[in-house]
């Protein structure tokens, strides 16, 4: 509009402006509105579904404290189903993966963990059904699976223990060698249970045992 010289004239451009496009503007003031109710509509549903799935997950976890596993693990399949998007259809899986465990159903948890991997949204609840799942692969005496799932590299906080897992299929090929090292390089990553760890070290000569 700067490049008319008088108010008259400014007046006239504006009008016929307005001729022009008022219809694609009142449309786009609709559309705004829209859009912000929409977004606000989201965040409202967002909310709506996160306290659903919160309440859902609670009721799970109280049923398996009171020993009802099939309750509970119908709720996280439910969970699971009609919130999987949410946080907590990963830990859901994940304690699936526990009492299936728990009732001998190997082959279920293991089912329950790679569903994590492939849908979680958080990754560190994603690396922790990795290693989950890695360690029921070793129980499972599945070597080829788990040396597929150890080929792809660890999050920097999940190091020590999957280097832990590395040591521990060495060893159950028979090499200690390669266990020890795997071991040590666990010690210095850092494990939450270092006791346990040097317990492996020790037993594949890499410490000597406490006097």
């Amino acid at each position: 509009m700067s490049t008319y010289q008088t108010d008259d004239e400014q007046v006239e451009a504006i009008k016929k402006w307005w001729k022009e496009n008022g219809k694609s503007v009142a449309g786009g003031i609709v559309l705004g509105f829209a859009i912000i109710g929409g977004w606000q509509w989201w965040q409202a549903y967002q909310r709506s579904e996160g306290e659903a799935a919160s309440l859902l997950f609670d009721t799970m976890r109280q049923a398996a404290r009171v020993n009802q596993l099939d309750k509970a693990l119908e709720d996280g399949r439910r969970l699971v189903g009609d919130y999987p998007g949410s946080a907590y259809a990963g830990l859901a899986a994940l304690e699936m993966a526990r009492l299936s465990y728990d009732r001998g159903e190997k082959d279920a948890a293991r089912g329950h963990l790679q569903w994590v991997i492939d849908a979680a949204a958080d990754p560190a609840i994603a690396e922790l059904a990795r290693l989950r799942l890695g360690r029921l692969l070793l129980d499972m005496q599945d070597t080829a699976a788990l040396t597929d799932l150890l080929a792809r590299p660890a999050l920097p906080a999940f190091a020590g223990e999957f280097a832990v897992l590395r040591g521990d299929l060495a060893r159950a090929q028979g090499d200690e060698a390669a266990a020890r090292d795997a071991y040590q390089r666990a010690m210095l990553a850092g494990v939450e249970d270092q006791a346990m760890l040097r317990m492996k070290l020790v037993d594949v000569g890499g410490l000597e045992p406490a006097s």
